[in-house]
This record gives structure tokens, sequence and C-alpha cells, in this order.
């Protein structure tokens, strides 16, 4: 393990918090931020401890939000000791099987009820108290895709006509959002972030951006995940086992029904995706983290299906077609006739 200033700052603390030095520390894990998570050994328990600079992020959403979920009986790790002038927490240890890992056709159906089920949980907990996912912070996570997936990436600058397409379209999708009801939102529900564990599964991580938005937004992170896609008719099945259980805890009025819930569904999604694009080009172009490239034709593969789905989409579909990315990503969808 390399053994740079802030992995001894840390080990210090952590024989602090155990009152012993007797224990063995291995990375857990790294995510697209600049938090790094270690796992801990000590007396035959595993506990994790995250490492965040504290000039680069803030533990306390983290810290807020986990114990709001913890109290509500939802399996996200419990806080065990903080320090946020060093950017250090200990937390217990949801093991280390991401569903990403371990999902197949078999386990599919009882692992994604199950994550469902803990999503309906979490938007049963209050969430005034979390920044709004309004206007703003939503068309800011659309710019990120000509920013950084077009002009960065593809290297394409838009026409004039070309840009009031995009708008068309972020204007269109940005209205789908706050038409729906307002729940607690995660923000990123998805295979890599949900653990697999014994009891009360599953294990939930990296909450620490929650806003309080769209019903939908986490049950499309979770159905279309940027890392694993399943078959249209799977996927619906999926939404309509949701949306009973939303209906039943009156988190979505019965007014709505699923011909509703699948269109915010699949437009939400598409706002999520066209984020992500520009995410994961900026990873790899600014943060050369090059890994999240191969999951660029899945995530785009998304906003095609959605294009051909929906006619208000045709602004989207008109300029996709335009700058053939399609194409460019070796993925086939039929030129207008």
């Amino acid at each position: 393990m390399t053994h740079d200033k802030r992995l001894q700052q840390l080990k210090l603390w952590l024989g602090e918090q155990l009152k012993s030095n007797q224990f063995d520390l291995s990375v857990a894990s790294a995510d697209a931020s600049f938090r790094r998570y270690f796992r801990i050994t000590h007396n035959h328990q595993s506990l994790i401890a995250m490492d965040a600079p504290p000039e680069k992020e803030d533990c306390r959403p983290f810290v807020s939000i986990a114990k709001q979920l913890y109290s509500a009986g939802i399996q996200a790790p419990e806080i065990l000791a903080e320090d946020h002038q060093q950017g250090f927490l200990l937390l217990t240890d949801l093991g280390d099987v991401q569903y990403l890992s371990v999902l197949n056709q078999e386990n599919a159906h009882t692992l994604y009820q199950d994550a469902i089920d803990s999503l309906i949980k979490i938007q049963l907990t209050p969430a005034t108290s979390l920044p709004a996912y309004e206007r703003t912070l939503l068309e800011n996570e659309m710019q990120l895709f000509p920013d950084w997936f077009i002009k960065q990436h593809l290297k394409i600058t838009l026409t004039q006509h070309q840009q009031q397409l995009l708008d068309s379209a972020f204007e269109c999708l940005t209205e789908n959002a706050l038409q729906q009801p307002a729940v607690f939102v995660h923000r990123d529900y998805h295979s890599r972030n949900l653990m697999q564990t014994a009891e009360n599964n599953p294990g939930i991580l990296d909450f620490q951006d929650a806003v309080n938005g769209a019903v939908t937004y986490d049950l499309a992170s979770l159905l279309k995940d940027c890392y694993i896609s399943w078959p249209r008719q799977q996927v619906e099945q999926w939404v309509a086992y949701y949306l009973k259980a939303a209906h039943k805890h009156k988190i979505i009025d019965k007014q709505y029904k699923f011909s509703d819930i699948i269109q915010w569904f699949d437009l939400i999604a598409v706002q999520r995706h066209l984020k992500v694009l520009g995410i994961f080009s900026r990873l790899n172009i600014r943060d050369n983290k090059p890994e999240y490239m191969h999951d660029l034709p899945r995530t785009f593969e998304y906003i095609i299906e959605s294009c051909d789905r929906y006619p208000l989409l045709y602004p989207l579909k008109t300029l996709l077609l335009q700058l053939e990315i399609a194409e460019k990503l070796n993925l086939e969808w039929p030129k207008p006739q």
C-alpha cells in the first residue's frame, strides 16, 4: 500500500479511536470522488475508515444522512467515530459484495425487490432538510453533456440550431422532473452502491449527495443502471412492483397510473444519463479515470430507447442523429424515414 501522508494520519487517528495499534488496514474501495475507503481488521472485527480530504470533500452531509437512514431502519453504515477537521470517519462494514458482482438472471428478481423495498423506506424518510432538486441543479447536471461529452470527448461544436434543439430537450426533461412528487432522493442508487447483505438487504452507500426531488429518479438509477441492463419487460415489471408499494404507502397518489409513472421514469432517466455521459467523459479527461468509458455505449443506448419511444423527445433525437453519436459508439439507431 502506498504510504502517503494522509494514510499515516489516518493510522494515527484510528489508533486513537480503537485505543490500539494492533489492526490491519487494506484498501476497500475508491469512488469517482476524492474519497477513499479502507477496511480495518481489529479484534476479529471488520470496520471501514473513510478518508475524505477536507479541502476536497465535506463529510458532514454523509454523517447527517447516514444517521437519518440508519435510524429509519435502512441498512446504511453506522457512524462510530468522526473527525471533520481531518476528514476521517470510522464506520460499520457492510461487506464487499456489490450487487453488480452477483446479479444474474436467477437472483435479479429477489435482489431488485429488496432494493425497491429499501427505496420505499428511503422515500418515506423526511426530506425537507435536504437541498431541493430544483431547476438550476437539474440544468447544471445536464450541461455536463455538451460541456464534457460533446465538446471535450467528441470534439464537436454545436451550431446555433443544434444548441436550440438541446435547450428544448433540457426544458422538456426539467419540466418532467419538476412535475413529479418530491421525496428523499439518494441520487446514485445503483448496483455499485448497493451491497448484498445477509440481513436487511441491501446495504446502501454513497448517499451524501441526497436531495429532495423527483420520485422516480432513484428508481431510474436502479433499473436503468449505467453498469448493467435488463430487458424492457423485466424493467416494467419491477416498476409495477414499485408503484404498487408507492401507492400503498401514499408516496404516489393513486390518481397516477402506471402510464404516468413509466413516462416520468423514462424521462428522468434521460436527464440522468445525459449527466452521466458528461461525468464519465470528465472523469476520463480531467481526472485520468478512463475505466468508466466502456460504460458510455450502454448509457447512451438508454437515451436512444427513450427517444424512439416518446415523440416529445424529438428535438433530442434530431440532435443526436445529426451528431451521429450512435455510430461513434458502435450502436445501431434507425435513420429517420
